[in-house]
């Protein structure tokens, strides 16, 4: 069974930088994805990258984060700078139609 695992986040001030992990298990997905909810708040999609590698941001983090992935590591990696408060939430991945389940912990303090 393909499993989702997220890693990364934690506490940081305004204007920091944080580097999230998604590790994929068992296969290669071609579309990967970044999602995040914030509290009382519906989920949003933060960032796609395709399997060449396009890249795709919500207006919200454009210029400021960063998505990439290493096949070779089934990883998937969201590059976070300049964070603001707004960006507090609870970040998920996307692997095809797969989501994962727990997600990572963001949050920015002001």
């Amino acid at each position: 069974q393909v499993q989702l695992v997220e890693s990364g986040g934690g506490l940081v001030q305004a204007g920091g930088s944080l580097t999230l992990s998604c590790r994929t298990s068992g296969r290669i997905f071609n579309t990967m994805s970044w999602y995040r909810q914030a509290p009382g708040k519906q989920r949003e999609w933060v960032a796609t990258i395709s399997s060449s590698a396009s890249t795709d941001y919500a207006d919200s983090v454009k210029d400021r984060f960063s998505i990439s992935r290493d096949n070779a590591k089934n990883t998937m990696y969201l590059r976070m700078n300049s964070l603001k408060p707004e960006d507090t939430a609870v970040y998920y991945c996307k692997a095809g139609s797969l989501v994962s389940r727990q997600g990572t912990q963001v949050t920015v303090s002001s």
